[in-house]
C-alpha cells in the first residue's frame, strides 16, 4: 500500500488503499487465513501522526507478521525528508516487527543503515534506491568501486540472459549523474548486452557465454517459442525462399527506444498502410506464455509472424512492414554489421537514415 504512482492509484491499488482501511484489512485477513507463509504489508504514512499510528494498529490486528513503513506521504517524493519520527511512533505502538523504509537519501555507507534503524526504533531496514545505486552498500567492509559493481552485474545479466532493456535500466540507476560522461553517453546509445559489456571490457566474456549457450543447445530469450504454438507454426515460409506454408516468418524484435512518437509505431504504420490501399484492417492471433507474446498478423489474406517471442506484439507487426513497405530492405539486411542509433552502417559503406532505421531495426537480431 505504498506505491503513489498514478497507474496504481487509479486502479485502487498501492497508496489508494490508505484511504480504504476496511478493504485493506479485509485483504490482509483473507491472506493470513488462506496461506501458510507469513504475510507482511507496507504503507506510506498519513498526513498526521495519530492517523498513521491508528492505521498501523488496525493492520497489525489482522494477524500480519510485520509491517514496513515508508516515512513519506503519498504526495511526497524522494527529495522530501523522511519522517523518521512517524516510523518511531509506529514501532512503539504495535506488537509486531516494524521495518523502516525511505531513508536512502541519508544512507551513503553501511554504518548509515544501523543509524537509520536506531533513529526509527525499528527491528530492521528496507532499502530500495540506495541498493539500486550501489548494492555493495550492504558490505560491512565498505562500498566497492562502482565500475566493479557494474561489471559484476553485467556478468550476471549475461549469465542469465537478462533482457537488455532491463539490464540497461539497472545500470542507468547505478550511473546516475555519470550518464553525462563520455562513457555514460555511449552507454545510453547501447541497445544490446554485447554493446553494454564492451564499455566495461566484457565484450569477449559476453561473446564466449553466448556461444556456450548456443553450443549447449540452449535458446536465448528471443528464440523461445511457447509450446502451445509449436504445432500450428511448425511449417513456415522463411524470408523469400521456397517453403509452401502461408505464414511468412522472419527473425525480428521490437526496440521501443527507436520510436519517439506513437505515430511511428509498427502497428500504427501498418494500419495506415492498409487504410490507404482500401484493405481490411490487420488482425492478430496471439498466444501468451510466461509474459512473452507470439502473434500471427493477417493482412490482405496473407499471414506474417516473427520467429521470436517478445514482451510486445510489435515485433510481429514488423514482418509485414518489412515485406510490404520497404522491399529494398531485403537486400540491406544481408549487409548490416551493427546498428548505431539513427544511422546503421552497412558493409559496403552506405548508411541509412533514422526513418529507415526504425523500419529496419529488426536486422539488429543478427548481432
Amino acid at each position: 500500500m505504498g506505491c503513489p504512482k498514478e497507474f496504481s492509484v487509479k486502479g485502487g491499488m498501492g497508496s489508494a488503499l490508505l484511504t480504504q482501511p476496511k478493504k485493506a484489512q479485509e485483504i490482509l485477513r483473507i491472506l493470513v487465513q488462506g496461506v501458510k507463509i507469513p504475510i507482511t504489508c507496507k504503507i506510506r504514512i498519513l498526513h498526521d501522526l495519530e492517523s498513521t499510528v491508528e492505521l498501523c494498529k488496525q493492520l497489525a490486528d489482522c494477524g500480519i507478521a510485520a509491517i514496513a513503513v515508508h516515512g513519506r506521504t503519498k504526495d511526497e517524493r524522494p527529495r522530501h525528508m523522511n519522517h523518521n519520527d512517524f516510523i518511531r511512533a509506529v514501532s512503539q505502538s504495535v506488537n509486531i516487527p516494524v521495518i523502516a523504509n525511505g531513508g536512502s537519501k541519508e544512507i551513503e555507507r553501511y554504518e548509515d543503515i544501523a543509524k537509520f534503524r536506531e533513529e526509527t526504533g525499528c527491528s530492521s531496514v528496507m532499502l530500495a534506491r540506495a541498493a539500486q545505486w550501489n548494492c555493495s552498500i550492504f558490505r560491512p567492509e565498505g562500498l566497492l568501486p562502482l565500475d566493479d559493481v557494474i561489471a559484476a552485474y553485467l556478468c550476471y545479466a549475461v549469465d542469465y540472459d537478462n533482457a537488455p532493456a532491463n539490464s540497461k535500466y539497472c545500470v542507468q540507476n547505478m550511473l546516475r549523474e555519470l550518464q553525462e560522461t563520455p562513457r555514460g553517453k555511449k552507454f545510453l546509445e547501447a541497445q544490446t548486452l554485447q554493446q553494454m559489456c564492451s564499455l566495461w571490457g566484457l565484450s569477449e566474456y559476453c561473446s564466449k557465454k553466448q556461444l556456450e549457450f548456443k553450443e549447449s543447445g540452449l535458446q536465448d530469450r528471443h528464440a523461445v517459442v511457447p509450446v502451445l504454438l509449436e504445432p500450428q507454426l511448425k511449417k513456415r515460409k522463411i524470408g523469400t525462399e521456397g517453403a509452401t506454408d502461408d505464414i511468412v516468418e522472419m527473425q525480428c524484435s521490437f526496440l521501443r527506444s527507436l520510436y519517439t512518437s506513437d505515430v511511428d509505431l509498427p502497428k500504427t504504420k501498418l494500419l495506415n498502410w492498409a487504410r490507404v490501399r482500401g484493405l481490411k484492417h490487420p488482425t492478430y492471433t496471439t498466444q501468451q506464455e510466461d509474459k512473452l507474446f507470439k502473434s500471427v498478423v493477417t493482412l490482405d489474406g496473407k499471414k506474417y509472424s516473427s520467429s521470436y517471442c517478445d514482451t510486445s506484439m510489435c515485433g510481429q507487426t514488423l514482418v509485414p512492414i518489412f515485406f510490404l513497405m520497404c522491399p529494398e530492405s531485403l537486400l540491406v539486411c544481408h549487409y548490416i554489421l551493427h546498428i548505431e542509433r539513427g544511422s546503421p552502417a552497412l558493409q559496403d559503406g552506405r548508411r541509412i537514415n533514422a526513418e529507415q532505421s526504425r523500419e529496419l531495426h529488426l536486422c539488429a537480431c543478427v548481432l
